[in-house]
This record gives structure tokens, sequence and C-alpha cells, in this order.
């Protein structure tokens, strides 16, 4: 499968008036977007110059392909990136991930683009030895979570706690509590959310409960904090989950009618704007526009992996670990309540 490096292909009759990267996808049986990632880095040629995509043949060409039709499969790498290590034994650790770190690399152009500044580049750099289970890309990775969710993560140091550790989220006997904030506050005091989960046709970057046979996803909440403050009214909650759906606790608040704060992907806003009096807010829009004075933006989403309970794989204790909230998010209810702060955190 796949052309050796710098062949060459003579174009055929019977291909003519077809698209170049149509034409070479199906002979050299790879993706369309890989074909046009060779064009777009000069490694294919039509009768030896650089051609577009798009490109009508004729037949009778000469197509040279200087680069590997399939792209060289990616290896994780080390980088020395700071981790909040919370707890390390022979078997596993416990990460408490920062938001905007991805936990492992994902599809992309490049190595560079695709491999770096992950927490498995960070996990190599620190720990000798991981788990191979999850492959040369997910090394120890056990369970993820979201880019922009802080908190704690288990991550395996070698195989047999692997494997262990995952039989205990596929059998919902590890336990794992969330803070979340969210818009408006929640009607009831406690509740259990319980609706299926899919990936939108549409969007595909997002996450819907909307479609029939969604996986099952169970969620339970406690309002810990009923917040009124100038910029409207929040509600701190503690979520339960007991499945690990992706997006899942952000899909079930927003279905509540209530997004996390920070989560535009969910209909949260980008910006908090004050409550102001009606005098007062057509005074400072003018003709056009919100208010701008005591903007607040949160630039992730107030979401944080709080506590992690689990089975130790070898000797069979239970761990108990918790991660306060980070500075950000402290700051940022601490900039809700407070009128006349400032507003970008």
């Amino acid at each position: 499968m796949g052309s050796p490096f710098q062949a060459q292909i003579t174009v055929t009759p019977d291909a003519a008036s077809q698209r170049l990267d149509q034409f070479l996808a199906a002979h050299l049986n790879v993706s369309r977007a890989r074909v046009q990632e060779l064009i777009r880095d000069g490694e294919i040629l039509v009768n030896d110059a650089p051609a577009k995509a798009s490109t009508k043949l004729r037949g009778g060409e000469q197509i040279s392909i200087l680069g590997p039709a399939e792209r060289p499969p990616l290896r994780a790498i080390a980088e020395d990136i700071g981790l909040d290590v919370v707890y390390e034994d022979d078997d596993l650790a416990v990460i408490n991930k920062p938001a905007g770190m991805m936990v492992h690399a994902g599809a992309g152009a490049s190595d560079d683009r695709r491999n770096r500044g992950t927490l498995v580049n960070a996990l190599l750099h620190h720990f000798a030895g991981l788990s191979a289970v999850g492959g040369e890309m997910r090394p120890g990775i056990v369970h993820r979570l979201d880019k922009q969710t802080s908190g704690l993560i288990v991550v395996a140091k070698n195989d047999e706690a692997h494997r262990k550790l995952a039989a205990q989220f596929a059998q919902r006997r590890v336990k794992k509590t969330y803070v979340a904030l969210v818009h408006g506050w929640v009607k009831k005091d406690q509740g259990t959310i319980a609706a299926g989960i899919s990936r939108d046709r549409v969007r595909r970057t997002r996450m819907t409960t909307r479609l029939a046979g969604g996986r099952e996803a169970v969620s339970h909440y406690r309002v810990a904090r009923r917040v009124d403050s100038p910029y409207g009214k929040f509600t701190l909650v503690e979520v339960k989950i007991d499945t690990g759906r992706t997006h899942q606790i952000r899909v079930h608040m927003a279905l509540l009618g209530h997004p996390v704060v920070g989560d535009t992907l969910y209909g949260a806003p980008r910006e908090v704007l004050p409550l102001l009096p009606r005098t007062a807010r057509f005074s400072a829009q003018g003709r056009r526009g919100a208010p701008t004075a005591e903007r607040v933006s949160l630039p992730r989403n107030f979401l944080h992996a709080a506590q992690l309970e689990l089975e130790h794989p070898r000797i069979g204790k239970r761990i108990a670990l918790q991660a306060p909230l980070p500075v950000e998010l402290e700051k940022f209810l601490t900039v809700l309540t407070h009128r006349g702060s400032k507003a970008e955190i």
C-alpha cells in the first residue's frame, strides 16, 4: 500500500479530465487530504513542475512523487514541561493538568503541529517508564480531560497497572468529581442527568444529546453555591459522573439551559457583561453594541476535575486525591462578586 519514495507515474488516457488529487488518491490508495498535503509541500510534480490539486489531467503526463504517500507514523517525544504531580509511586502517577494543555497529540499537518506541548510530551520527560497499552502516541494515558478542563488525571507506569485501571474506569469504580460554574441559577439543588451523547452530524467538534442511539451518559450534580453578582446569576456545582463521555458535563449542563462559563462551543457567551440600570446601559452603549465597562472574560472553561478516588492497581487500597481550583478560576469568582474589578482574567 502506498508508493515508494521518488516514484513516477505515467497518466493513462482513461484518466483524462480527472483532477490530479482525485487520480493520485485512487492510484496510491491514500486519502485526498494526504495527496493535497504532498502537493502543498511541493512533493508532487507534473512534468517536472509544481501543480495544483485541482489540475485537470489530459493523459500522458509524468507525475513524480518525491515523498512517501503515507504519512510516517508519529511517535510522542519528550519535552521539558513542568508538571504538578499530586501523587506518584512505581505503578501510577496522578497529575493536576492545567487548562490549555492537550492530553495527547491530535491529527495535523506536521510533527511540529501535531506533537508539541501535550501532557504526554511532559510525561515522557518526567518519568522513566510509562505503559505501552495505549500505543506510541498515548503512553500511560488511561483516560482524558478536555484541553480547556483542568484537574486530576491518572497515568499508568506499566501495562499491568494500565489494564487494571482501565478496568476500573470501564466498571465505573473510579469516582470523579468536577467543579463547574454555570450561567444562571440551576432550578434544583441536586439532580441527575441521564441523556445519551453522540457526535453532532453537522458540527463535528460538538457532541449532542439530540440524536437517537447516543452512548449512555449519566451525571449527578449538586449545587455548592448560588452567585447573585453584578454580572447576573451563576451556580457553582459539583458534578459526579458515572460515565466518561466526550464533553459529557459540558453537554449535560447545556442541556439544562446552564452552559459552563467560558464554554462558547455549547452556548456560553465570550464575555460576561455587568448588569446596569436601563438608563446607565443606554448611556454606556450609545447607539451601537453592548456596554463596554467592566466586561469579564475567561479564556478557558470553568470546569475543573477536583477529586479522584480509585483502587490502587497493585495493593488494592483506595486512594482519594484532591486538586484545588486553579488561581485563574478563583480570581474569576472574585471578579464576579466585586464590582469595579478589572475585566481580563
